[in-house]
């Protein structure tokens, strides 16, 4: 079984590090998006479409149909990939869904970074420092330590640049009307992650009603925030396994239908 993991924002690959130390016999393949772990390439915008078309084009190069898992900007891009091409999909994960509600307001930080000027302030603060600063900042979000301490390298102005223009580009309206077109991914097996003290991606309600417009089954993290996978590896590990062993009768591989 092959599971595509693509990170978020300000991250990269190893904010799953725990969660495949749990997935023992899992193929995980982690895609860290341009700007969150991997260099941006000349002349990518690092918009909300252009990040769905660079996945699109990844998983397409993979050749097969994967079960793929998204956590913050890589949760969005997913659903946009379960909406667009389902047929690269054994199923799909994302814990962002709210934010494609039309209720859905973008919270505080978000807000600042589609600000000009507040937002250049506001990044230059996140991701300057030195390195052990940037990882005490990871680690006041609930990240621990020694993840914090492999992400904070991949901090910096090319993150800093990656954040201001996906934010910006994602302002709403965009997402709610991306988020017309939920019923698309359907198509495939979907779940819903929703940790309750998740205070980034909308209410419980939001998250809940657009994982219903996408025919998502839901899972509830008690007590758990945006950084599920390593606040909980153990359960988040559970969930998934879970949820991939109800899909293997719902998409036999192969299956491009």
């Amino acid at each position: 079984m092959r599971v595509v993991f693509v990170n978020g924002n300000p991250e990269n690959a190893a904010i799953w590090d725990l969660l495949c130390d749990e997935l023992r016999g899992t193929d995980a393949v982690r895609l860290s998006p341009p700007g969150f772990g991997a260099p941006v390439p000349e002349g990518f915008g690092c918009t909300v479409a252009e990040y769905r078309d660079w996945l699109v084009g990844r998983l397409e190069a993979i050749g097969e149909p994967v079960h793929l898992v998204g956590h913050d900007v890589g949760g969005s891009t997913v659903a946009s990939v379960a909406m667009k091409r389902p047929d690269l999909l054994r199923s799909w994960v994302s814990d962002s869904l709210g934010v494609f509600h039309p209720d859905y307001v973008w919270h505080d930080l978000a807000q600042q970074w589609q600000t000009p000027g507040v937002g250049e302030e506001s990044v230059a603060r996140l991701m300057g420092g030195s390195l052990e600063e940037r990882a005490e900042r990871l680690m006041a979000r609930g990240i621990p330590r020694p993840v914090a301490l492999r992400i904070a390298p991949a901090q910096g102005p090319e993150m800093g640049r990656a954040i201001l223009a996906f934010y910006r580009s994602a302002a709403q309206p965009v997402m709610a009307e991306l988020g017309r077109d939920l019923a698309d991914a359907a198509k495939r097996p979907g779940l819903a992650i929703i940790g309750t003290d998740d205070r980034f991606v909308g209410s419980e309600e939001l998250r809940r009603d657009s994982a219903a417009r996408a025919g998502a089954e839901t899972a509830v993290l008690r007590d758990i925030g945006h950084w599920w996978m390593v606040q909980d590896p153990a359960r988040s590990a559970r969930t998934l396994t879970s949820f991939w062993a109800g899909c293997e009768h719902c998409c036999p591989a192969g299956d491009t239908g």
